[in-house]
């Protein structure tokens, strides 16, 4: 496995694959090494007649719950944040998202998809992400580019941790990117 403390962050404009490179990179990795003690999350769209109506975080092991929505109407979301149309459910995300990132002896890597705006509206997520980061087991996790010059102060600190090594995804190096990734995390098992 990779070395310890090994930070690999994708970051791309919103649409270009990261989480489809990382669920690629995850999948590869448990295929390849099916003892490997992988931990984490990713999210994914939820459409309907085609258009994007939501988010839905993912954990490694296929358990769902509701990020956002932009459908949602009961008394509950009006008191929701929102990012654009989308009214984030913090506490489904919480319920489900922040117990899979509690560090353990035996996890070989993290996956965190994503490390971003709406998430970063739970008080105990960026926390949770830096005890992981303070663990020095390997993470592999996206954050968004920023919109306008700056970063979001949590995903800077990211980009910062030491062992950080950032890939800026692109349509025309996804591929290359996801094997370099998967050879940077796929060393001799631990």
């Amino acid at each position: 496995m990779a070395g310890a403390g090994k930070c690999l962050l994708v970051t791309g404009p919103p649409g270009v694959g990261k989480t489809t490179l990382i669920v690629k990179v995850f999948e590869t990795l448990k295929s390849s090494y099916p003892n490997l003690k992988i931990q984490g999350f990713y999210t994914s769209e939820v459409r309907q007649g085609g258009d994007r109506v939501g988010f839905q975080v993912v954990t490694l092991d296929g358990r769902t719950a509701p990020l956002a929505s932009s459908t949602i109407s009961s008394p509950e979301s009006l008191r929701w944040p929102t990012v654009g149309k989308f009214k984030v459910d913090v506490a489904s995300f919480e319920s489900l998202a922040v117990p899979e990132l509690q560090v353990r002896e035996d996890t070989d890597l993290f996956v965190i998809d994503e490390v971003g705006k709406m998430e970063l509206f739970s008080s105990s997520f960026f926390p949770a992400v830096l005890r992981v980061l303070e663990s020095d087991i390997p993470v592999l996790a996206s954050v968004p580019v920023p919109k306008v010059g700056r970063d979001i102060p949590a995903v800077a600190r990211l980009k910062n941790h030491p062992g950080a090594t950032i890939f800026t995804l692109s349509q025309s190096n996804r591929d290359a990117t996801k094997e370099l990734i998967y050879s940077q995390l796929a060393c001799t098992p631990i």
